[in-house]
């Protein structure tokens, strides 16, 4: 049995689940609403404040969808009520963030500035202090989309091995390797 799957997903107060008849399952908190469209196989119920994720037999197939329809249903519910939040540092001499609304402007050492526009789903903030690396903040209650933008902005510069230059996570360990060595004849 899926351990994933067979566990509850406990609904916090404020939380709504509906399940439609075609396996749409919405979720609306006190943030949002969010929907996923769940496989016809697996069933989604409500059952004394638990969410609970069922499957039919113990096909392979069914055992994959059962935990991964219950973890995106229980990223929904986090996402609903508390929401996601990301942090994005920029390291390089020269290298800034700002925004305006939606559009994140970086120089990241190219001839050019990289205007990135983002979702309206995503909330962005850039800080910047002295003697400190320029940091982007990215918020949402899409746990997929907000990885997603992340995932992207990181990809414009992604930090190189030598230095360790570009745009990383807050708090991700880099694998830097070692420069040239003088050459012994």
């Amino acid at each position: 049995m899926s351990r994933v799957g067979k566990s509850p997903i406990p609904v916090p107060n404020g939380v709504t689940l509906t399940v439609s008849k075609d396996n749409l399952v919405t979720v609306k908190g006190p943030k949002g609403e969010l929907s996923q469209q769940v496989d016809s196989d697996i069933t989604v119920a409500e059952e004394d404040g638990n969410i609970v994720v069922k499957r039919p037999t113990d096909q392979k197939r069914h055992k994959a969808l059962h935990g991964l329809y219950r973890a995106l249903i229980n990223n929904m519910v986090v996402g609903v009520t508390e929401g996601y939040k990301v942090q994005q540092e920029l390291v390089g001499v020269g290298y800034r963030a700002s925004n305006q609304g939606n559009t994140l402007d970086l120089v990241l050492g190219f001839s050019h500035h990289v205007v990135f526009a983002l979702p309206p789903e995503v909330k962005v903030a850039t800080a910047s202090e002295k003697g400190k690396n320029p940091i982007i903040t990215l918020e949402s209650i899409d746990k997929q989309l907000l990885g997603q933008v992340a995932a992207k902005i990181r990809s414009l510069r992604a930090p190189e091995p030598y230095k360790g230059k570009g745009i990383k996570f807050v708090g991700e360990e880099l694998r830097r390797k070692a420069g040239k060595s003088a050459s012994k004849k």
